[in-house]
């Protein structure tokens, strides 16, 4: 029997139920693998807890927490978070863990984006070459990164929508990796979730490498939740023993973790 079954049962024959924790996590976690990896580690240490996932793009999962159906939130888009601890609806802001983000294409590369060191200039490039882009389009910290990264080009990315080369998806980071590789289109993606589907993807890397490409995530609290010991103590594994299961995730398979441990280093 493994042992987190070992550690479940001899907490239930005890006559301890074990608390549900209820997290939000965007798709970015769950689509790299990580998030599974996090939960049995996490339920073996702590068998008096059980986790419960609520996944989606950043703005879903902080609307979702908003209504209370939340302990705790994991997301990647640190002005959001910022303004929701602002907002009264989170404790703390605590930095888990960073990657970064790159521009994904086809090998063709029809834009000429290869190698280009600013990740806004290569969105340019592709809006100037009419190439086929896929957008989150779903108000995750992808998608507001992208719009973002438009923004700062002096292009308003709501009118990119009316545009044919511009596809607005609506899906999660796995599903839209896999409609930019039917479509032969760019789209931006965190390098986690790139790196694990790879394998069944033609879509290469074109750009990376830019400091506007970094990608931090953070978990919150949140403030009014009736599992605050829980919720706490799943942010304390986070930040300690989870760190180290955090930075070996993806090692054996691709050589280099995928996630890096606690905060992203001031560039």
């Amino acid at each position: 029997m493994p042992v987190a079954a070992v550690l479940f049962y001899a907490a239930c024959t005890a006559g301890e139920r074990p608390t549900e924790l209820r997290v939000g996590a965007t798709t970015t976690i769950e689509d790299s693998g990580l998030l599974q990896v996090i939960d049995s580690a996490f339920e073996a240490t702590h068998p008096q807890y059980r986790l419960r996932y609520i996944t989606g793009g950043t703005g879903e999962v902080l609307e979702i927490a908003r209504r209370g159906d939340l302990d705790v939130t994991w997301t990647h888009d640190p002005d959001a978070e910022a303004a929701y601890i602002s907002a009264g609806h989170g404790v703390e802001r605590n930095e888990i863990m960073y990657n970064d983000f790159v521009i994904a294409g086809t090998p063709e590369d029809p834009a000429g984006i290869a190698g280009q060191p600013e990740a806004a200039a290569a969105l340019m490039k592709i809006a100037g070459a009419r190439a086929r882009f896929v957008s989150r389009g779903d108000e995750s910290g992808t998608h507001r990164r992208e719009q973002q990264l438009w923004r700062s080009v002096k292009v308003n990315p709501d009118t990119l929508a009316n545009h044919d080369f511009y596809v607005v998806a609506g899906v999660g980071m796995g599903d839209a990796l896999r409609i930019a590789n039917d479509r032969g289109a760019y789209l931006l993606t965190d390098r986690a979730t790139f790196t694990k589907l790879s394998p069944t993807l033609r879509l290469v890397i074109h750009v990376q490498g830019d400091p506007r490409l970094n990608n931090r995530y953070a978990a919150i609290v949140q403030k009014n939740t009736p599992r605050r010991d829980a919720a706490d103590a799943f942010v304390r594994y986070l930040t300690g023993h989870g760190a180290t299961v955090i930075g070996r995730f993806g090692l054996s398979e691709t050589g280099r973790p995928l996630f890096h441990p606690g905060p992203a280093p001031i560039q």
